[in-house]
């Protein structure tokens, strides 16, 4: 069993050892944040060593996969950038005629996770689509993932988005959502925010990459608070959330149907 876990948690480690530079140098005017081919190229340092706990949540989504599997049933990595989370339940789902939907709308990501899937063999078939979540049916699914993908999707769309997933979901299956959260209180937010700034720090990132890191992000991933993610998710008829990992502003939930 641990030499199977250790398998699981090389996925996020083995993608990629290009280290993440993109915010090292002044940049005269700092443009809004994309996935793009640079991005991609250093994604896998970039996550790691930005978000508390990530090889952690890619690891226990893929037990959650195996906890809440059903047989003849589809899994979905919605925003899946190369890969991670697709890989990690291909590793460990069991159950019969299981099929994995990957969906981002980065070509440049896509292109990488084909090759990151093609690379870790399994008998369970993997689809990779370059589109929008929005324009991607979920049905007959057993597991959905949102990793760390809602925040950047403009808020007057999320609801629908929710009600799709949960539409899709068979009776007893999950969503997984990965969210960075706001707080309420504006000395809370700061709280967490310097705390995930001396992570950073920590990680090696200078004052200025994470300078302009936000202000890149700022016009492109707008947080929501974990009281509004309950309420939407309650709202589209999910029966429990259980917000099952947070580290500083960073936090994984899962919704059952």
């Amino acid at each position: 069993m641990h030499a199977f876990i250790d398998a699981v948690r090389q996925t996020t480690t083995m993608i990629s050892s290009a280290k993440d530079a993109i915010y090292s140098q002044p940049q005269v005017q700092t443009d809004d944040f994309r996935f793009d081919q640079a991005v991609a190229e250093v994604f896998p340092d970039m996550i790691q060593r930005s978000v508390p706990g990530y090889t952690t949540i890619v690891d226990s989504i893929g037990q959650l996969a195996v906890n809440y599997q059903q047989t003849d049933s589809n899994y979905y990595d919605l925003g899946c950038s190369l890969g991670a989370v697709s890989i990690a339940m291909r590793r460990c789902i069991t159950a019969d005629n299981a099929k994995i939907i990957a969906v981002d709308n980065s070509s440049a990501m896509i292109e990488r996770c084909q090759r990151h899937v093609d690379t870790f063999k399994s008998a369970i078939p993997v689809e990779i689509i370059c589109d929008d979540l929005q324009n991607v049916a979920i049905e007959n699914a057993a597991v959905v993932v949102m990793n760390f993908t809602l925040q950047f999707i403009a808020p007057e769309q999320r609801q629908q988005i929710i009600q799709r997933i949960y539409a899709g979901l068979k009776p007893g299956g999950i969503l997984v959502l990965s969210e960075k959260l706001s707080h309420g209180s504006s000395a809370g937010n700061e709280l967490l925010i310097d705390l995930h700034h001396e992570f950073k720090r920590r990680n090696g990132y200078s004052e200025l990459e994470i300078s302009q890191k936000r202000t890149a992000l700022e016009n492109i991933m707008q947080t929501d608070s974990f009281e509004t993610h309950q309420q939407r998710l309650h709202q589209a008829g999910f029966s429990d959330v259980v917000m099952w990992f947070k580290c500083f502003n960073f936090a994984s939930l899962v919704a059952i149907k």
